[in-house]
């Protein structure tokens, strides 16, 4: 299009686009009004006044996670979302692992506390997004929508004990040369770095570094309230950290984190990959998580006098979670590739171990204080459902049971090297039937069977094309059925 006709068209189109300092005022108003659990119908009619007087706006998009953790998006016309916000259907069959063809109807519940103003510029003028919920015909939770789970289980906990479940998450990354990288991988074989500096090394200017400041900004206008960024130990990968949150909302920010980085990588015409261990030789990804729980304010796994300065209370939670390390380990490791990450080589979590120290340790317990005091969970990878992840660590930590084993935290055992056993485990485990129920946990592990049959049973000492090729988050349909 000529640069007239564009500049014409520009005029037309008096679409959103807001300054990112005002974006930022917005999203954190919104993330305030989520931590003071502002009830649901209040903010659903704040968000449909805001939507029927801010003329500007021209859809919204609506954002939906699968059983595996891809998220899914749809943009809905604005007029038509405000007469029809109730009855948001879709075809469930479409989506893998959520229903079958004879049972296909199902419906988006919008939830108006998780709402985002995105930057014009990366998403698109005249857009805002929101997370939704899952429900079944008969409008019951659908039991495939995992966030709508992981939702229950912290109101739940809230009414029931005043608990507050918090979370925040370091998600590495790799950013790779040109569009799709991971989708071409099966015709060129390598990931071509853009860097190679290093830990905390890159040239101001360089892409990475470039990569790096343009999603931080476009984090501080969705109000994730950053706190560090910088390029990690390999080349070419990266981290870049942000704020403690309330479960829900700490899942939702990986989602978003990962579109964001995907979305600005592509501007850059690079890829943003989240494959756990995408080149063999160097560190691999991983999303430690950083939990806690509090009350009234109070921060129940800090006890000064504890050991390692955290409280019993924590140190339950710790050893539910190492008592099931191998019974949920296909819910924070969840593809093939994942399994190359869990090498004792490269400062692999992949000890039942809990240590203050070791790297290498399932749960890491950091220095913290009164406000700060939390375990990181070491063993999870960053492409894994995080809603699936969440859910696994907050009831594993506090309902599970404990192993009678009085070197628990110093075990010589480890987690498993591979997705078979993986897979075993989680099937023969009943805290996995309890976590999941029988036909969700059936779904999933079927999925996780599937993505592993169209892979080499060894991993061997390369990348094999069908660890990226059928890595669920670039699922392509074509793909799966040569097979």
């Amino acid at each position: 299009m000529p640069t007239e006709l564009r500049e014409t068209a520009a005029q037309l189109r008096d679409f959103l686009m807001l300054p990112y300092d005002e974006l930022e005022e917005l999203n954190l108003r919104a993330k305030q009004q989520r931590k003071e659990r502002v009830t649901a119908s209040q903010m659903q009619e704040q968000r449909l006044s805001y939507l029927n007087d801010e003329k500007r706006v021209k859809a919204v998009t609506v954002l939906f996670s699968d059983l595996e953790g891809r998220l899914h998006m749809l943009d809905y016309d604005k007029k038509f979302l405000l007469k029809n916000s109730d009855n948001l259907t879709f075809d469930g069959s479409s989506i893998r692992g959520f229903t079958a063809q004879r049972e296909s109807d199902l419906r988006l519940v919008l939830d108006w506390s998780a709402f985002y103003w995105a930057p014009g510029d990366i998403f698109g003028p005249g857009k805002v997004l929101v997370f939704a919920n899952v429900i079944d015909r008969d409008g019951s939770m659908f039991a495939g929508d995992i966030r709508g789970m992981l939702k229950k289980l912290s109101t739940d906990y809230y009414e029931k004990d005043g608990y507050t479940l918090n979370a925040a998450n370091e998600i590495e990354g790799f950013l790779f040369q040109g569009l799709n990288a991971e989708r071409r991988y099966h015709d060129t074989g390598k990931f071509e770095y853009v860097n190679t500096g290093g830990y905390y090394h890159s040239l101001p200017s360089d892409p990475l570094r470039t990569f790096i400041d343009t999603v931080a900004e476009v984090q501080r206008a969705m109000g994730f309230e950053n706190e560090k960024d910088h390029p990690e130990v390999a080349p070419s990968q990266f981290e870049i950290n942000y704020g403690y949150g309330e479960v829900v909302a700490a899942a939702d920010q990986i989602q978003l984190y990962k579109l964001i980085c995907r979305q600005v990588a592509t501007r850059f015409g690079l890829t943003a990959s989240f494959l756990p261990k995408p080149v063999v030789g160097v560190n691999g990804s991983g999303m430690h998580t950083n939990v806690s729980v509090a009350k009234d304010g109070r921060n129940l796994f800090w006890d000064p006098a504890g050991d390692e300065k955290i409280s019993k209370f924590a140190w339950d939670f710790v050893d539910r979670v190492l008592s099931h390390g191998n019974d949920i380990c296909l819910m924070l490791n969840s593809s093939v590739n994942s399994y190359r990450r869990l090498d004792p080589h490269f400062e692999a979590p992949n000890q039942l171990i809990a240590s203050p120290i070791d790297r290498g340790s399932m749960i890491r317990i950091p220095i913290g204080n009164e406000r700060s005091a939390r375990i990181e969970v070491r063993t999870v990878a960053p492409d894994a459902n995080p809603y699936m992840v969440m859910l696994a660590v907050f009831k594993t930590g506090l309902e599970g049971t404990i192993r009678e084993d009085k070197n628990l935290r110093q075990s010589d055992q480890f987690l498993p090297d591979n997705i078979y056993d993986a897979m075993e485990n989680f099937r023969k485990a009943p805290w996995t039937t309890q976590l999941l129920g029988e036909d969700v946990k059936r779904r999933y592990v079927d999925l996780k069977q599937a993505s592993a049959d169209r892979c080499p049973r060894l991993l061997g000492t390369a990348i094999k094309a069908q660890e990226v090729q059928f890595h669920h988050e670039i699922y392509n349909q074509y793909l799966w059925n040569l097979f």
